[in-house]
């Protein structure tokens, strides 16, 4: 199996979950801007659709969409990643995903865009504030977005805090619960393995 992933970007989320699973896989750096991979091939010839995260199987197939990717992963594993398929809590771990990729994701992917007027970046920005509020207010009481079990949505999450706090600036301190969850997942070992084999963290 083979990531094709950019540092820090939505891939992130895929990554985390491949480690959380013990899959093995090989990473593929991609430069998104210049839609090439690090031995200068055109990534467009792999994923036409020029972003990441990809997932090329062993197959040969490419799956592409992070919320379908991690689902796909968490399957594979067995490992508790998310609930049974059919099950109502596969709904519910359903619905996270959707929300993250449109409310959270969608907000906050213009926000990095140097082209982008900054009422527009405060528009984006204040639609983002006001769905983090909301899970600041879901996830008092819990560990993670489905309550004490760690899923591939809270690496879908955690990489949108990311986004937020650390690249786009964002003060979620009046946040307490939303903090707290994103230093939970940020300790957890898999979650730093992936960040340090990304460079977004120095290695130990």
């Amino acid at each position: 199996m083979k990531l094709y992933y950019s540092p820090g970007a939505c891939s992130l989320s895929p990554h985390i979950a491949l480690l959380e699973a013990g899959l093995p896989y090989e990473l593929v750096k991609v430069d998104l801007r210049a839609k090439k991979l690090e031995n200068g091939d055109d990534f467009l010839k792999v994923n036409p659709k020029g972003q990441v995260p990809a997932v090329q199987l062993d197959s040969g197939e490419l799956v592409t969409e992070g919320p379908v990717i991690v689902q796909m992963i968490a399957d594979k594993a067995g490992k508790n990643l998310a609930p049974a398929r059919d099950s109502q809590e596969r709904y519910k771990l359903l619905e996270w995903l959707n929300y993250i990729t449109t409310e959270l994701h969608k907000n906050l992917g213009p926000m990095f865009s140097p082209l982008l007027a900054d009422d527009a970046k405060g528009f984006f920005k204040d639609r983002a504030m006001s769905k983090f509020k909301y899970l600041d207010t879901a996830l008092a009481g819990r560990d993670y977005l489905m309550g004490q079990q760690f899923t591939v949505a809270d690496g879908y999450l955690f990489t949108m805090l990311m986004w937020a706090t650390d690249r786009l600036k964002f003060d979620l301190t009046d946040m307490p619960n939303l903090m707290a969850y994103k230093a939970r997942v940020g300790a957890r070992p898999r979650v730093q393995e992936a960040m340090t084999k990304e460079g977004l963290l120095k290695a130990a």
